[in-house]
């Protein structure tokens, strides 16, 4: 993908601030269209790795503790700032660099528990579900694989349910309110043509606004036939934005090679996992595996360490010790600092 597609596809999503002001004085109100008087600023380049550890039997590794991991961005070991599992919410390690001493320490510690920390409790689901022609077979079976999916999510979890064919249709946006998310399913009906990564894209683009931890998990039965942004471009965007994509597919996809391996790309370097299910049991289980993995997973942030590169940043996350050295790790492959 060259850097031209890139920055096209990121049109589409709204800017995502690297920093923000605050007043100095607690509780003070600060009127924007004003020149501030007495301010500073905090850095919140933050970034966020949804983790999953697991033994060769492919069963989760809960009770580690940051100083189990090891992260390195570009080589670089990077210290963790806040660190989490499951879907508590992740508490604070290291301190805020800032760029002004006259920040009181206080005041900065509460402005990321309120600006990221306190918004990291529970995951933002987004379920973008296939309504196209290639659903008509299982579409009932499907609305119940779902309906169970979200029923058995943590109370702390927000659930937003998108459907999609030609065009997407956003049945509810993200809620606590869980009933809200089985409504909006049960107004799901059949459409057309598929375009699955038009729909992924402006879902991104809604994860992008919310703060704290978010996954999508897309349910889809057939290839892309109506998409005008290629999967690698949208995957892209996913890994920048640090958004895990989780796919269930039926048989009808199996039989499409480009539209399987486009989705074990994207799957694989955000940090989330493609499912090929050929029955409707089997997707049953899938989104029974992604519901555990969720609840099973850590939620790590870091500020990255200076860095001269302003492209492709990779990461990798490690365990330390030798009684981890045979667990597994799933995390994003990498970001792209926003310009």
């Amino acid at each position: 993908m060259t850097r031209a597609q890139l920055q096209t596809a990121k049109l589409f999503l709204a800017a995502m601030p690297l920093g923000f002001m605050l007043p100095q004085t607690a509780g003070q109100q600060t009127d924007l269209t004003d020149e501030p008087t007495a301010i500073f600023e905090v850095e919140v380049d933050l970034v966020m790795l949804n983790v999953a550890v697991t033994d060769r039997r492919g069963r989760y590794i809960t009770d580690l503790k940051p100083e189990d991991f090891r992260i390195r961005e570009d080589g670089i070991e990077q210290t963790i700032a806040s660190f989490g599992e499951g879907n508590a919410a992740p508490r604070q390690i290291s301190q805020l660099r800032t760029r002004s001493s006259a920040a009181p320490e206080a005041d900065v510690r509460s402005a990321v528990d309120d600006a990221v920390g306190g918004s990291l409790a529970g995951a933002n689901v987004f379920v973008l579900f296939d309504t196209s022609n290639f659903m008509y077979r299982s579409f009932v079976y499907a609305e119940d694989a779902i309906a169970d999916f979200i029923r058995g999510l943590d109370s702390a979890d927000s659930v937003a349910f998108y459907g999609f064919s030609r065009n997407l249709t956003r049945h509810t946006v993200l809620t606590a309110a869980h009933g809200d998310a089985l409504r909006g399913l049960r107004r799901s009906v059949a459409g057309d043509e598929t375009a699955l990564y038009n729909s992924l894209l402006l879902t991104l683009r809604d994860a992008a606004k919310v703060s704290g931890r978010k996954v999508i998990i897309v349910f889809s039965n057939g290839p892309d036939n109506a998409s005008t942004i290629a999967p690698d471009d949208v995957g892209a965007i996913a890994e920048d934005e640090g958004v895990p994509i989780y796919v269930i597919s039926t048989k009808e996809l199996n039989k499409d090679p480009i539209s399987s391996n486009a989705f074990r790309r994207i799957t694989e370097r955000t940090g989330g996992k493609a499912y090929f299910a050929k029955t409707w049991q089997r997707q049953s289980e899938a989104f029974v595996q992604i519901r555990e993995e969720l609840a099973n997973s850590y939620t790590i942030t870091y500020y990255p360490q200076p860095n001269p590169n302003r492209g492709w940043r990779s990461i990798s996350v490690e365990l330390a010790g030798e009684e981890h050295r045979r667990r597994r790790v799933r995390t994003r492959a990498g970001y792209r600092p926003k310009l």
